[in-house]
C-alpha cells in the first residue's frame, strides 16, 4: 500500500507526526466500537481535547480521515495477524498460523471493538461509495490470501487437492468471524476456542485421506 500524502500535499512536519499519530489511534478505537461512519472531526478533537480546527488540519474531510484510519488499521492487521502468519513454514501450517493469529488478534483486544475489519465490512457492505469500494479491495485480498496458502498447502500435497481452494476460503473464514462476532457480542473471549476447535476439524476434513486418518482420535 502506498503512502498517502499530506492533506496539504506536502510532507507532515516532524513535529506533528505524533499528532497524527494520536489522531489515528483514536479514530481506529473509535470506529471499531461505533463504526467509520461515527468518526467526526469534531467528536476526535473532544476524545483528544485539542481544537477542531488542530484536527482538521491534518485531514481536511471526513472522508480523508475515514480513508487514513482504514489505511492505518490495514498496516496494524498486517503486523498483528498477517506477518505472523507468514513467518510459519509455507504449506498448511502457514495456512493454521494464519486462523491461529487473526484468533490472538482478537483475544488480545487489538481493537476494542473486535476485528476492525469486521465492524467495516459489516457498516459498509451495502451503502455505495468509495469507503464501500475499499471495503471490497481489502476484503478481495484478505480472501485471495487464505486462498492463495491453502492452494499451496494443497500443492505440497498437505490439503486434500481436489477440494475447492475458494470454498476451504470461505469456510475457515465463517469460523473466524463468526468466533469474532460472539466473543465480542458476549465478551466472552472463551468462545474464541469455539473458532479454533472449528477450524481444527475443517482443516482434517480437509486432509488427504491417509493424514486425515492419522489426525483423528482414537476410540
Amino acid at each position: 500500500m502506498s503512502e498517502l500524502p499530506s492533506a496539504a500535499g506536502s510532507p507532515r512536519r516532524s513535529d506533528g507526526e505524533a499528532t497524527h499519530a494520536a489522531i489515528l489511534k483514536a479514530a481506529m478505537q473509535l470506529a471499531s466500537v461505533e463504526g467509520l461512519g461515527s468518526l467526526t472531526i469534531g467528536r476526535l478533537a473532544r476524545e483528544l481535547g485539542i481544537s477542531k480546527s488542530g484536527v482538521f488540519a491534518h485531514f481536511r474531510s471526513k472522508q480523508r480521515l475515514q480513508q487514513e484510519t482504514i489505511a492505518a488499521a490495514e498496516a496494524i492487521f498486517t503486523h498483528e495477524v498477517v506477518e505472523p502468519a507468514l513467518a510459519a513454514p509455507e504449506g498448511r501450517a502457514r495456512v493454521e498460523a494464519l486462523c491461529a493469529s487473526y484468533l490472538s488478534y482478537v483475544e488480545r483486544g487489538v481493537f476494542p471493538g473486535g476485528c476492525f475489519f469486521a465492524q467495516l465490512l459489516a457498516e459498509f457492505d451495502g451503502p455505495s461509495g468509495g469507503i464501500h469500494d475499499q471495503v471490497v479491495i481489502g476484503q478481495r485480498g484478505w480472501m485471495g490470501l487464505v486462498k492463495e496458502l491453502i492452494a499451496t498447502a494443497q500443492h505440497r500435497g498437505e490439503l486434500d487437492a481436489d477440494i475447492e481452494a475458494d470454498q476451504l476460503a470461505f469456510e475457515l473464514y465463517a469460523h473466524l468471524e463468526l468466533a469474532n462476532y460472539l466473543s465480542t457480542l458476549y465478551r466472552d473471549t472463551s468462545l474464541l476456542d469455539r473458532g479454533r476447535r472449528a477450524v481444527a476439524s475443517t482443516l482434517t476434513a480437509a486432509s488427504p485421506r491417509g493424514m486425515r486418518a492419522s489426525e483423528e482420535p482414537s476410540a
